[in-house]
């Protein structure tokens, strides 16, 4: 017995309606199975302090303060190479390649010699295969009666607006000197959902000068986040702003599906196949068969494009050709 193939009123519910486009195949698909990795062991350093802080230096006169190595680490690190940059400053004492073992630690001595009385910004570069490969330490020096700068945030809260939770969004915000030259040396975020970008420690920011960074907000719960974040640096004040942002719960897509009743008879149900994407096979994807007409697609996944197609069934269970397939896209994250 030939049975007509069934016709379609292609009406899809992603949240909102949308018309559904087609094409057509059959086949049996196998899940994806995925597989777990487990984190590497690494050797780890850790560089104390992790700024090097030099104030009222004497012009032409050299100041030194000791700088520690320690590898946190389940394995050994090894440091291949060190390095200064910035006007004054220098590093004795240590030699690479030098390898530490688990909980090992080196020190070595940085030293400050300004040449010209202000505030002045370095770093020591510190290459190994440790987890970190290019640890930086920021280094800071001013000279006895150096006129301090004063460090400003703007805006003072930073707000990156509404984000869908896992995913991330971004603001931007600037650090402004005036006065005398400020160099900033860090900056602390009170939360792992937010963190800055953008600067590359230390900063150097000329009187009348800005730098600009990207806060960037990934919610893990939705919901409003509110924190902290600080900079530091040699300016006369304290600089801090407060970033913002709220979680949104990340919404849920399901497929409806309808289509007009098989005018074949001793029509007993029907069968719903779906492709992904615009090449490959139809998988049938309900278990029995469906004795309506309207079925809903739950396991859809945000940003894939699904075919469908449908047969009818009689009750000697022989299968219609399958319809026109008709498209349903489901938003990206």
């Amino acid at each position: 017995m030939s049975l007509i193939p069934t016709r379609w009123n292609a009406l899809v519910v992603l949240l909102a309606l949308t018309f559904m486009v087609g094409c057509q195949g059959f086949s049996t698909a196998k899940s994806a199975s995925q597989g777990t990795t487990d984190t590497p062991v690494t050797g780890d350093l850790i560089a104390t302090p992790a700024t090097v802080n030099f104030t009222g230096a004497q012009v032409g006169k050299a100041t030194t303060q000791t700088e520690t190595l320690q590898n946190t680490g389940g394995l050994s690190a090894t440091i291949s190479q060190a390095s200064v940059t910035g006007a004054g400053f220098a590093i004795s004492g240590l030699s690479t390649p030098l390898t530490l073992t688990p909980g090992q630690t080196t020190s070595f001595s940085v030293t400050f010699t300004p040449q010209s009385s202000g505030n002045f910004g370095g770093s020591v570069a510190v290459s190994s295969n440790a987890s970190d490969p290019n640890l930086s330490i920021a280094l800071v020096g001013s000279t006895a009666g150096a006129a301090q700068g004063q460090l400003t945030v703007t805006p003072s809260t930073i707000n990156v607006g509404s984000v869908t939770v896992g995913t991330s969004g971004t603001q931007t915000g600037t650090l402004s000197a005036a006065g005398a030259t400020v160099v900033v040396s860090s900056d602390t975020v009170g939360s792992s959902e937010f963190s800055v970008t953008g600067l590359t420690f230390p900063v150097t920011i000329p009187a009348g000068q800005t730098a600009n960074f990207t806060v960037t907000f990934t919610p893990q719960t939705s919901g409003v986040a509110s924190v902290g974040v600080s900079f530091a640096s040699d300016a006369s004040n304290s600089a801090a702003a407060t970033l913002q942002g709220t979680g949104a719960t990340a919404p849920v897509y399901t497929v409806s599906l309808s289509w007009n009743a098989s005018t074949s008879p001793n029509v007993t149900g029907y069968n719903i196949y779906r492709r992904t994407g615009t090449s490959g096979s139809f998988t049938k994807i309900n278990s029995s068969p469906n004795a309506t007409t309207t079925y809903v697609d739950t396991a859809v996944t945000d940003g894939q494009t699904y075919y469908y197609e449908t047969t009818a069934l009689n009750s000697s269970d022989e299968e219609s050709a399958p319809s026109s397939a008709v498209a349903a896209a489901i938003p990206a994250p």
